[in-house]
């Protein structure tokens, strides 16, 4: 079953790098089970593997952590699609997600590292925490078909 928008959600940055943060932005990429062609992981430990394919964000977070003052910008702590329009603070473990031609699952919030206080002007990356501020967590998921997403693709929320 699908949920219809209110507003239609869009893929607004894609973010990959060699290893660790920030990542870069790039125009499109192929998303496999084993996560987005040209992204690396620096701590194979935490993050990649099936269940962490993909690490999700919301833009609508990040503009209002700079209203803040945080230096944050999309990839720079670490998420591989930034989407906009989604009510994010729906956004759950458990929740099958469309992103382009891409279908994921969300298996869990992030735990935020040491490596991305740089986007914060308190060095504090706790503002990403579930734990301390709900809502404003990234997620990670597992991909359930692959394919290629591209920056302005729909994104669509297929069950929650």
């Amino acid at each position: 079953m699908r949920l219809s928008l209110v507003n239609m959600a869009t893929i607004v940055s894609l973010n990959v790098s060699a290893g660790g943060v920030p990542k870069r932005p790039i125009p499109e990429a192929r998303v496999t089970g084993s996560g987005m062609e040209g992204d690396q992981q620096a701590h194979r430990d935490v993050h990649g593997g099936p269940d962490r394919a993909l690490c999700i964000f919301a833009i609508e977070e990040i503009e209002a952590m700079q209203a803040q003052g945080h230096p944050i910008m999309p990839g720079s702590i670490g998420e591989n699609v930034t989407v906009r329009g989604l009510d994010w603070k729906t956004i759950e473990p458990g929740m099958r997600l469309r992103l382009g031609e891409v279908e994921v699952y969300i298996t869990k919030y992030t735990t935020p590292c040491k490596f991305i206080r740089e986007s914060f002007a308190d060095l504090n990356p706790l503002r990403v925490s579930q734990d301390y501020f709900p809502g404003s967590s990234r997620v990670y998921a597992r991909v359930m078909k692959s394919g290629t997403v591209r920056v302005g693709d729909q994104v669509e929320v297929l069950s929650q």
